[in-house]
């Protein structure tokens, strides 16, 4: 997974900031099958994901997480729901640091981590100027 220039962070969760098209290339030719973008239409890269990753067949779900704003139970949820299965999935947003706030929020909220360990799987996703949100958040 190295040609992915994605942070494996448990299992079968990839992460990773803004991934290219030849990114999403090589998600398919190491059996990704799934990806979930977490920023939102407002935030344009040149290039339609959603086609290109039909294109590849891969699943492409999109779960706009905008500012700390959208760092909710409600899109936790999502996200929980969108990585369901076995099958590897990759999660990204511009530099991966709301893929790591939503990721920890998740663990903690969905999936019963204690706080400091899911904010320890958020850091490791990339969790990086949201840290203090979702402290705050975490009861931390």
């Amino acid at each position: 997974m190295d040609i992915l220039k994605a942070r494996r962070v448990q299992g079968r969760l990839y992460c990773m900031g803004q991934p290219q098209r030849i990114d999403l290339q090589a998600c398919k030719e190491a059996g990704i099958s799934r990806v979930i973008n977490l920023r939102p239409i407002s935030e344009w890269v040149g290039w339609d994901q959603a086609v290109v990753a039909a294109e590849l067949q891969l699943q492409y779900l999109c779960i706009p997480v905008a500012s700390s704003k959208d760092l909710d139970r409600e899109h936790a949820r999502e996200l929980m729901q969108a990585i369901e299965g076995n099958e590897p999935v990759l999660i990204y947003c511009a530099t991966g640091n709301r893929v790591g706030a939503l990721l920890a929020l998740a663990a903690a909220w969905e999936m019963g981590y204690p706080p400091g360990q899911a904010l320890e799987l958020g850091l490791a996703a990339g969790l990086t100027s949201l840290e203090s949100a979702v402290s705050i958040l975490l009861n931390l």
